[in-house]
């Protein structure tokens, strides 16, 4: 008698088989061996294909294994500051009708960080730790631990802080220069109060400039060189390694780019070996010993690449030198373009101040530099930065119609003869030579980064001594013409500030 179940199974196969025949037939498929249908039927993921993704899941679960232990949560607790820093002095009365918080009460806030060494060092980001008045941190294990504060930088955003124990597992760290784009990381970390969590994602680019550390700090040695990776990142994720597919740290998670404060697809870390850097000098100095090559640098312009005669449109270019400027003595001259640092090739101002940053006061560092297409080498011998010094712009001068006379429209600017009494009202030392008096919205000379009350040197390289001589520089020039301008802005912590501009006129 007939098994019901293996018939029924065999008619299911015949009407499955009867099914795809008549797809095939309907579809005009050609079967026969070496026929496109055929192929791409033969092309069906097998078992060998499959192994290189199961190598990948494996390595990530090594990672996470590896690594997680020596990755820690940091709860931090800022006392409330009241209307002293900033608190609104709001009626009791008011506060409890409109549930408003407490100005007085703590304020709560979350991290991360990784173990670096056996006897407590971790690494985190400054902004993690910057004002906490208690520093708790969560061990893998559950452990919590008080943590001090060993150094903070808000130049770069790394921070080290200490916990009393022995015997913690720690960190591998590799190197953010070899790291490449396209690279498989994981990053890691405690987001959105979850704990422990891994996500990977790629390396998605190098050397982001985000203008986050500048505008806080409000100093010109802030360095900004960011990782950028698509591995989802969250607030709490901050101070956490990034880490490569040899379990190594790369970076560290810093800061999203998104309109809503949560993960969109943008996330930055600090560069590992910037990091290293300034962790070795918290942790022996408490403090950073920053190497100064004394040069005020610029990002190349296509402008700037046709002036100075570059190959290519990257490097930096040397703008002004503050007195005793190493770099000056060794012979450097404003509107240098510097290519490489010790055969290390030079694309932009973030690459090149992490590049510097990475040597110690006193070291010696060849650089190779191009001047209007020549090709030179210099040898600088690093001092060690005063990190205090501002470069703030002022910008009060004079107010004045724009004057088109004379081809000075083509600029987008006015100008007007700096007199004594105008250049004491600027801060200037010394009369001479033209000042901006007004500048256009939009227009070349302001997308170039010039402003009121800067004075205008040379044009050029030729000395402008008044009104009538820069008229007749401009006078020549024709739309889509590259004017090289020398000028001079005046600092608001005193002093002045020398630069080149290279501006094309607008078509």
């Amino acid at each position: 008698m007939p098994d019901p179940v293996r018939t029924k199974l065999k008619l299911i196969g015949a009407t499955a088989v009867a099914f795809t025949g008549g797809v095939l037939i309907a579809s005009g498929l050609d079967l026969t061996p070496g026929s496109q249908a055929a192929v791409l039927f033969q092309q069906a993921p097998s078992r060998q294909d499959v192994k290189p993704v199961a190598d990948l899941s494996e390595a990530f679960i090594s990672i996470a294994e590896s690594v997680t232990p020596a990755v820690v949560s940091i709860d931090t607790e800022r006392r409330g500051r009241g209307a002293a820093e900033g608190g609104q002095n709001v009626p009791e009365e008011l506060r409890r009708y409109f549930r408003l918080p407490d100005s007085d009460a703590p304020q709560e806030a979350r991290g991360s960080g990784f173990i670096i060494s056996a006897d407590g060092y971790i690494v985190t980001n400054n902004h993690v730790v910057e004002g906490a008045d208690k520093i708790d941190v969560v061990l893998q294990d559950n452990r919590h631990l008080h943590a001090t504060v060993v150094g903070r930088d808000p130049l770069t955003d790394i921070a080290v802080i200490k916990v009393q124990a022995s015997g913690l597992p720690s960190v591998r760290l590799g190197s953010s220069d070899n790291s490449r784009i396209g690279e498989w990381v994981l990053a890691i970390g405690n987001p959105l109060n979850l704990g422990t969590t891994v996500t990977s994602g790629i390396i998605s680019a190098k050397g982001r400039p985000l203008p986050i550390l500048r505008e806080t700090s409000g100093s010109r040695w802030a360095i900004e060189d960011f990782i950028q990776t698509d591995a989802p990142i969250n607030p709490g994720n901050s101070g956490g390694p990034l880490v490569n597919l040899r379990g190594e740290v790369v970076g560290v998670n810093s800061a999203i780019a998104s309109p809503t404060g949560y993960y969109s697809g943008y996330g930055f870390a600090v560069p590992i070996d910037l990091a290293r850097r300034i962790s070795d000098d918290l942790i022996r100095y408490h403090a950073v010993r920053r190497p100064a090559l004394g040069v005020s640098i610029t990002e190349v312009t296509p402008e700037d690449a046709e002036v100075f005669k570059l190959e290519r449109i990257q490097g930096v270019v040397a703008q002004d030198f503050p007195a005793g400027s190493a770099a000056r003595q060794a012979g450097l001259q404003p509107g240098d373009v510097i290519v490489a640092v010790d055969g290390k090739p030079i694309q932009r101002v973030g690459q090149f101040q992490r590049v510097i940053a990475s040597y110690h006061p006193g070291d010696r560092v060849k650089l190779d530099v191009v001047r209007y297409g020549a090709r030179r080498q210099f040898t600088v011998a690093l001092t060690q930065a005063e990190t205090d010094a501002s470069t703030q712009r002022t910008t009060q001068a004079p107010q004045a119609a724009p004057d088109a006379d004379g081809g000075t429209s083509k600029l987008g600017v006015a100008v007007q003869p700096l007199t004594g009494e105008t250049a004491r009202q600027l801060g200037y030392t010394s009369s001479g030579g033209v000042v901006i008096s007004a500048i256009q919205p939009y227009g070349p000379a302001a997308r170039a980064g010039l402003s009121e009350g800067t004075r205008i040197l040379t044009v050029d390289g030729k000395a402008v001594n008044d009104v009538g001589a820069f008229r007749t520089a401009m006078a020549g020039k024709r739309p889509g013409d590259v004017v090289s301008l020398q000028v001079q802005t005046r600092l608001q912590g005193g002093g002045s500030q020398n630069s080149i501009l290279n501006i094309r006129l607008p078509d």
